[in-house]
């Protein structure tokens, strides 16, 4: 279905004159895709006919099929998330040569100029450490949330804070154990952690509940305390002089009232 999906949608966007070259990231761009993946696509365009197919977008994917929903946003670059009657979800970022995000793989569908060649060497899912230290900053104010929500008793605003730290959690043992797959994140790490790794952090997850949110903590710590060799020699520069004290004292001290 995805297959025939995607040929069809290039065909419809490959003869409006603004577009210059079709891709797609994501899973597709892997070649990890399964039946239930999104569809990440891509338009290169030049930048003074941006304006042009941005309005065109809606009914050029509404060509291929009825609508249920879709949704304008700007995040990487301007999106327009279309979900379809068979519930397919397609993403259409358009880019220019400027605003080409040099990161994660892509497949080619259509590039008659080779526009896309300048860029093929980017392609990478490594995190540099000044990443790895964003996310070290993500997971420590939420660790900090936590324990006032924890100190206070509300436990559905304490499982909600965990939950926010699962994510650059999981992508910081993934810059450790899968280097070559760290931003990835959360959605891949129960294939690319070693199992042990794995196994740790999937208690955290089962955790995560208004009933289970303190041993999902003190799971989280245990883990931190076995990464902090790892944390030390990768937490660098302005990253480290922002959040090194706080989290140095939450991963010390942790979540007790008496801290």
């Amino acid at each position: 279905m995805h297959q025939a999906a995607l040929d069809s949608l290039v065909d419809i966007l490959a003869n409006e004159k603004e577009v210059n070259a079709i891709f797609v990231k994501g899973s597709f761009g892997r070649g990890e895709q399964d039946p239930y993946s999104d569809i990440d696509l891509y338009c290169l365009v030049e930048e003074h006919n941006l304006n042009n197919f941005l309005a065109k977008r809606l009914p050029l994917l509404s060509k291929y099929k009825d609508v249920l929903y879709s949704e304008e946003l700007f995040i990487i670059a301007p999106q327009l998330i279309i979900v379809y009657d068979d519930f397919l979800h397609v993403d259409l970022f358009t880019v220019t040569e400027k605003t080409f995000k040099q990161s994660d793989h892509f497949k080619v569908l259509y590039d008659p100029d080779q526009l896309l060649d300048q860029f093929k060497g980017t392609q990478k899912l490594t995190m540099t450490d000044e990443e790895y230290g964003n996310q070290i900053i993500d997971l420590t104010w939420f660790l900090f949330q936590y324990r006032k929500a924890a100190l206070r008793e509300n436990s559905a605003w304490a499982a909600a804070m965990l939950q926010q730290v699962t994510d650059p959690l999981s992508s910081m043992l993934l810059h450790h154990y899968a280097p070559d797959r760290a931003q990835l994140g959360l959605k891949r790490a129960e294939q690319l952690l070693p199992s042990s790794i794995y196994n740790e952090f999937n208690i955290i997850l089962e955790n995560v509940t208004p009933a289970g949110h303190q041993k999902a903590a003190a799971a989280i710590l245990q883990l931190l305390a076995k990464e902090q060799s790892f944390i030390e020699n990768h937490l660098k520069g302005t990253e480290r002089q922002i959040i090194n004290p706080l989290f140095q004292k939450i991963v010390t001290e942790g979540f007790s009232v008496n801290t």
